[in-house]
C-alpha cells in the first residue's frame, strides 16, 4: 500500500447470484477514497484468501445473502488466517439473523452489516477500526 489509500475487497463467497448491495458498497468505499477490488461472484474460500492476499488489502468485505454464512464464514476465516494475514479485518454483509451474529463475532468477523445500514456507518467503522483519518 503507497499511496496510503485504505484497500477493501469485496466478495460474494458461495452459490448466492445476487451482488447489487456488494456493488453499492464497493461504490460507496470508493466514493469515501478507499481503494475497492471486487472479486464478483460464485467465491471458494480459497479463493477469496488468495484475492485478500495478492492485493494486499486491509479490509475483506463478505456479501452473503443465501444462508450459507455460519457454513462458509469460518472456512473463509481459516483460508485468510493460513495465508497470514491475520490483521486483516472481516466485514459481513447481507442476509445475516440476529441470533447468528454473536456467533460470527466469536469467530473472528469484526462486524456484521444488515439490510439497510447505511454506508456512511460502514465507511465510518472501517476508518475507525483502522484508526485512519478522513480522506
Amino acid at each position: 500500500m503507497t499511496d496510503g489509500k485504505i484497500r477493501v475487497l469485496i466478495a460474494k463467497p458461495g452459490l448466492d447470484g445476487h451482488d447489487r448491495g456488494a456493488k453499492v458498497i464497493a461504490r460507496a468505499l470508493r466514493d469515501a477514497g478507499m481503494e475497492v477490488i471486487y472479486t464478483g461472484l460464485r467465491q471458494t474460500p480459497e479463493m477469496i484468501a488468495e484475492a485478500a492476499l495478492q492485493e494486499d488489502v486491509q479490509v475483506v468485505g463478505l456479501s452473503i445473502l443465501s444462508g450459507a454464512h455460519l457454513a462458509l464464514i469460518p472456512r473463509i476465516i481459516e483460508q485468510v488466517r493460513a495465508a497470514g494475514l491475520d490483521d486483516v479485518l472481516l466485514l459481513v454483509g447481507g442476509i445475516i439473523p440476529d441470533g447468528d451474529i454473536p456467533t460470527l463475532l466469536a469467530q473472528g468477523v469484526s462486524a456484521v452489516f444488515g439490510p439497510g445500514t447505511h454506508t456512511d456507518d460502514i465507511v465510518r467503522f472501517i476508518r475507525t477500526a483502522l484508526a485512519t483519518p478522513s480522506a
